[in-house]
């Protein structure tokens, strides 16, 4: 009652003029309470469905780390692998050149020693074209020539071992494609066959490489 009349005596035009204006509920007033009810609402529903929702789990630091780890073993074995191959490459390229300037070393002289080699005919065939009868003291002349041709063609048969080249002779050795070439085949008795029974040219062997082969007649079957 007594609450009743507080409000009575509040709302008496007298003493304040502007409530005894009867109130009055706006619709857009209304409108605005109601969009705001609505949204309150919906924010509360979707506080509630993300707490509801299951949180991701977050990624532990070890996991990562394991991760990490394992792309830098990766890394590390590629590289790893990359540099072996670059060295075994490097060491083969070196072999190569180092082989090729030992070649040039050995081998470098081939063309001069073939040139050399019709010297060495020429005296060979000058020496032999001698005959040996007369030989004589009462021919000095053709001795001391023949003396001369045959001392150098020691000589020059000395420069020739002293740089590696080698004459071949093979009288009644196998025959050796990679060493002589057969000019012809003919029986010969009391030889074997396949052996070489006529030297018509000397061959030369350069450090062990054959420069000019020897040019022989082989021994066949009768």
């Amino acid at each position: 009652m007594a609450a009743a009349r507080c409000v009575r005596l509040l709302l008496r035009p007298r003493r304040y003029p502007l409530l005894s204006c009867p109130l009055r509920t706006s619709p857009r007033l209304l409108c605005i309470a109601t969009q705001q009810k609505s949204t309150g609402q919906n924010l509360e529903d979707d506080q509630s469905q993300s707490q509801n929702k299951p949180k991701a789990e977050p990624r532990s630091a070890e996991k990562i780390f394991i991760e990490e780890k394992a792309k830098l073993e990766e890394q590390l074995k590629e590289m790893t692998d990359k540099y072996k191959r670059a060295l075994a490459d490097t060491e083969n390229l070196r072999q190569r050149s180092q082989k090729l300037v030992e070649e040039a070393k050995l081998y470098g002289i081939q063309s001069f020693c073939k040139d050399l080699l019709e010297v060495a005919d020429i005296l060979e065939k000058a020496t032999e074209s001698v005959p040996k009868e007369e030989l004589k003291d009462e021919n000095p002349h053709l001795k001391n020539l023949y003396d001369g041709l045959v001392m150098t063609e020691v000589q020059i048969q000395k420069v020739f071992k002293k740089h590696g080249l080698l004459k071949l002779n093979p009288v009644g050795a196998r025959f050796d494609p990679y060493e002589h070439e057969a000019l012809f085949h003919a029986p010969v008795e009391g030889k074997e066959p396949g052996s070489i029974a006529l030297v018509s040219k000397v061959g030369y062997k350069l450090h062990g490489r054959t420069l000019r082969p020897a040019l022989v007649g082989v021994v066949k079957e009768s």
